[in-house]
């Protein structure tokens, strides 16, 4: 057995992998979302109750907010990973993702000086950041689910095959 089947066969790697492509994907996309003036909130939020607001609007701070956002991925696809990873299809993706989104910007955020709550916040940053959280969500809930849902049927195909001869 490879190096790469290990990585791709065992669920906890796997997640690992896929938090840093998410964290990557969807950071990118935030920051670009930000310079594009679809939302008001700066890439560094989560970083906000550890470094406060100074410094954070600035290239360094994005890259930091990115660094953040790949951290928070690489946490949210374990926990998907390991409650989830049965479940077919996008739908629950979808769910976890609005979930996190409104924890975030709902409670979490405004507790912690993150974001505005959802009161303040302008309606572009709201449904912007919704939109990104949801989609962020489907591609770790899809990867995931696909990812095992095809192994399973790989595994059961070749035990079948096994039966045969």
């Amino acid at each position: 057995m490879d190096e790469q089947s290990i990585w791709i066969k065992n669920r906890f790697f796997f997640a690992v992998y896929i938090g840093v492509v998410a964290g990557l994907i969807w950071g990118g996309i935030k920051i670009a979302a930000y310079y594009l003036g679809f939302t008001k909130v700066i890439p560094a939020f989560l970083a906000q109750p550890f470094f406060g607001p100074d410094g954070l609007d600035s290239w360094r701070g994005h890259m930091l907010g990115w660094l953040y956002i790949i951290i928070a991925s690489l946490v949210a696809s374990i926990v998907y990973a390991l409650l989830f990873h049965k479940v077919r299809g996008p739908w629950l993706g979808l769910a976890y993702g609005f979930l996190i989104w409104l924890i975030v910007y709902g409670w979490i955020g405004p507790a912690t000086g993150m974001t505005q709550s959802l009161q303040q916040l302008d309606l572009d940053s709201a449904v912007t950041d919704a939109g990104l959280f949801i989609l962020w969500g489907v591609f770790i809930g899809y990867t995931i689910a696909f990812h095992f849902a095809e192994k399973k049927v790989h595994t059961q195909g070749l035990l079948k095959r096994r039966k045969i001869w």
